[in-house]
């Protein structure tokens, strides 16, 4: 297929202090206002006892009592959801902002850069910005607000970001005839996160999304199988570590990419169930607030055969 889509995704944390208002009670009108300030819009939503989680037109929201997480990828602007954010509920109740992107396959076609993004969010918050990764490969920009945060250093997140994944779940991922079932069990959903209450989105003509919440656990799968473009993101808040099954290693056996990232927050991951593989870079960083970084970068050990592509 030749249809680009740009699936590399901006990210937003937001926390806000004790003396700010319960995320969770400002309402759908509040939260429909805040997607579309970023050029998208909700599609569904499900909840549980610990949060709400919202499928988006591109990518996922998250709300918290205190903390919201949102990813939105395409040629979305994230940076105006946190500046509607701040203009509706003052920027005195927040405790911590992240702020986050990964290089775009086609960055021309980005409606602001990084630079830009982060030099608004200064009007507002003062902060420290990083890159991690070669610049001229797979990297990633980051964001955070200065305030003592000392949630930070307990705080866990994962991310596995996927590229030209292959074999028969890509090209099901790319056919005519989709459904998201039988997605959901090409991917072994149930088996990797047991209990987990699903909401899926089917896009047409393709492109996958999956919200997954367990009490205050959420995951988050969204897959762009554009056959130049290919790529895949899962992100979780699930201690990886420790969990009862290696989700990472089954994403990447299943979908097989040629290259792939993880960067964990707080957490340390495992590579010992990985198919056979490189580990062509990584570094690690911590932040003033604690808050540990580790970024590394893959890729398959056999040799991709690539296929010139007349323009």
């Amino acid at each position: 297929m030749s249809l680009f889509f740009e699936g590399a995704e901006k990210k937003l944390e937001v926390v806000v202090s004790e003396t700010g208002p319960n995320l969770r009670h400002l309402g759908m009108d509040f939260w429909q206002a805040l997607v579309a300030s970023a050029d998208a819009d909700i599609l569904s939503q499900v909840s549980n006892d610990y949060l709400d989680s919202y499928i988006l037109s591109e990518s996922s929201l998250f709300v918290w009592d205190n903390k919201l997480v949102m990813l939105t990828c395409g040629g979305t602007r994230l940076v105006d959801a946190l500046l509607h954010f701040i203009q509706c509920i003052g920027v005195d109740v927040i405790s911590f902002v992240s702020f986050q992107r990964k290089n775009e396959f086609i960055a021309a076609l980005q409606p602001s850069t990084f630079a830009e993004d982060i030099a608004l969010i200064r009007q507002h918050i003062t902060g420290k910005a990083y890159r991690i990764g070669h610049l001229d490969s797979h990297h990633h920009y980051l964001f955070h607000s200065p305030k003592p945060y000392p949630k930070a250093q307990k705080e866990i997140t994962c991310e596995l970001l996927m590229y030209h994944i292959s074999g028969d779940i890509a090209d099901y991922l790319r056919s005519e005839a989709q459904e998201a079932a039988v997605i959901r069990q090409k991917l072994q959903l149930s088996t990797l996160f047991a209990d987990f209450i699903l909401d899926d989105h089917l896009f047409s003509p393709f492109g996958y999304s999956v919200n997954g919440i367990k009490d205050d656990k959420y995951f988050t799968i969204h897959i762009s199988p554009q056959e130049q473009s290919a790529y895949v993101s899962i992100e979780t808040n699930l201690d990886l570590a420790h969990y009862r099954v290696p989700v990472f290693a089954n994403l990447l056996a299943r979908l097989k990419p040629s290259s792939w990232d993880i960067i964990g927050f707080n957490l340390a991951h495992e590579e010992k169930e990985f198919h056979a593989h490189l580990c062509l870079g990584s570094c690690s960083i911590t932040t003033s607030l604690g808050y540990n970084i580790h970024f590394s970068h893959y890729q398959q050990s056999c040799k991709e055969v690539l296929i010139p592509e007349f323009m």
